[in-house]
């Protein structure tokens, strides 16, 4: 409930409790074991802060926050409670401005950012790539840059890796060594993140972070509703989701310094999926952010279980602590509850670790920063009660809300030219190129096989003409031969046909000598 210019959240011995809306971007932390009622306070804060003009987001891990735009109903054990904590003529039952959103696009608009948006080193964090295979994706974004190749979803990264792979020889001289070993682990690094959603996640129209900073026409803050039921059940997209958050707030915001009150304030629930098995990079990624982002007027509340879900170096940023009942009941808990006391002001009226582990069911040990910024002596106290529903809003509601926020241009998914669809071009152009290059090769074969056959005939009929022709002279040659054999027997003939035609002359020539001398 914001009233008196603060947020009043609590009443400890009578006394109210403020959170000073001037503090309230130093962030704070929500702890306690299941049920104790960690998720009341954050509405209640949620309901204050929207009250106080500030924007929130939270998550709703298991449905029932989304009440928040519904006006609560009285009964009974409420109306006490109102009458417990003196406000009977500040309190209304009422409902809130609130912007449903899911990355699963089931409960309310589409959160979508794009992979260049997240940028190599956060992809790096996220996925737990190793310092080599880091080095390639920076190079993998680097030549998609440099060609014009846009990152949007997981399928142009997928497309630019397998490219960059096939190709790496083409880049090597100029962008250094591209293990195919590392594109290899980069890849199998991106299927848990795309199995448990990241292909919804990553993509358009991506989320102008500033949609969020908004207030109504009665001057309340908007409450942005992640709706994260099935969204924690994968860790590592909403440790990406998450992560991703604080980076383009630290961003796109500019510098603040101090302010009357956060431009925005952000609730992050099951903050443990965020560090637990996360690499250490990752880890001093979240500090460095939690740290810096104050200064852009925002406030950043993680709730978790035990403040030892939290790392050390972030834990040390969360100024404003509402601490709810923790169980003690092993050695490792025991240990975890003396932690949980020792990061409070000790109060001398009591000792805190005895009264963590007996606090009820809505009661909490708070400690929040003054107007000066020094913490406050930590109080055992009662968290008020909210204004809201308590329980799930009705559909209809939430349907209502949806129609009338002005976020519908993210529910339809654009999946414009990008890194997949030119590659594919591409592709096929070098695939045309490849099949006209083959057919020329064929045709450069066929024509070299014909020339070759040509030429193989032609000198066969060379040497076909060669032998007709040898064999033609030849038998000309044998045929001059037979007439010239011919001729010298006709001449013989003739010459012995002139011998004997002489000889018988003579003969008779003697004869009729012979003849005459007889007569």
């Amino acid at each position: 409930m914001y009233t008196n210019s603060g947020l009043y959240i609590g009443m400890a011995e009578g006394e109210r409790i403020y959170l000073q809306p001037s503090m309230a971007n130093r962030h704070g932390l929500i702890a306690g074991a299941s049920g104790t009622g960690k998720s009341i306070t954050m509405k209640v804060l949620a309901e204050s802060f929207s009250d106080g003009g500030v924007p929130v987001f939270l998550c709703d891990i298991k449905g029932d926050i989304s009440g928040l735009a519904q006006p609560g109903v009285s009964s009974e054990s409420m109306e006490k409670r109102i009458d417990r904590f003196g406000i009977r003529d500040e309190f209304s039952y009422k409902g809130y401005p609130v912007t449903f959103w899911d990355i699963y696009q089931e409960a309310g608009h589409p959160i979508r950012a794009t992979v260049s948006d997240l940028g190599p080193d956060l992809l790096s964090n996220i996925l737990g790539l190793t310092d080599a295979q880091t080095g390639v994706l920076n190079i993998i974004f680097k030549i998609a840059d440099d060609n014009g190749l846009h990152l949007i979803d997981l399928k142009d990264l997928r497309a630019m890796l397998n490219y960059v792979g096939e190709h790496k020889k083409d880049y090597i001289n100029t962008y250094g060594n591209i293990a195919s070993q590392s594109i290899g682990g980069i890849l199998r690094a991106l299927l848990p993140l795309e199995s448990q959603g990241g292909d919804l996640f990553l993509g358009e129209p991506d989320l102008d972070i500033m949609d969020w900073i908004r207030i109504d026409s009665e001057g309340k803050g908007m409450i942005n509703m992640l709706n994260c039921v099935k969204l924690v059940q994968n860790p590592a997209l909403y440790a990406s989701f998450m992560l991703w958050l604080m980076s383009e707030l630290f961003e796109r915001l500019p510098e603040a310094g101090d302010m009357d009150k956060p431009k925005i304030v952000f609730f992050f629930d099951e903050a443990h999926m965020l560090f637990t098995d996360a690499p250490k990079l990752l880890v001093q990624k979240v500090e460095q952010l939690v740290k810096l982002i104050r200064s852009k007027g925002v406030g950043i509340y993680f709730i978790t279980q035990s403040p030892s879900d939290i790392p050390d170096g972030v834990l040390a940023q969360l100024s404003n602590r509402v601490q709810h009942a923790l169980r003690a009941y092993t050695p490792a808990e025991q240990k975890a509850v003396r932690a949980a006391a020792n990061s409070l002001r000790a109060n001398p009226a009591f000792k805190t670790e005895d009264i963590i582990s007996q606090l009820g069911v809505g009661e909490a040990l708070i400690s929040v920063l003054d107007e000066n910024g020094v913490p406050g002596i930590v109080q055992n106290a009662k968290v008020i009660c909210p204004q809201s529903l308590m329980g799930p809003c009705d559909e209809s509601v939430r349907a209502a809300a949806v129609a009338a926020d002005g976020m519908s241009k993210y529910d339809e998914g654009i999946d414009r030219d990008s890194a997949y669809e030119m590659l594919d071009r591409q592709k096929e152009k070098d695939e045309e190129a490849a099949k006209l290059a083959a057919e020329r090769e064929a045709f450069e074969k066929e024509k070299a096989a014909f020339e070759a056959q040509k030429k193989k005939e032609e000198e066969a009929a060379a040497k076909k003409r060669e032998k007709e022709e040898a064999a033609a002279a030849k038998k000309l040659e044998r045929e001059e031969e037979r007439r010239q054999k011919a001729i010298e027997q006709r001449k013989k003939q003739i010459e012995r046909q002139i011998i004997n035609s002489g000889a018988q002359i003579l003969k008779r020539g003697i004869m009729n000598t012979l003849m005459g001398k007889k007569r």
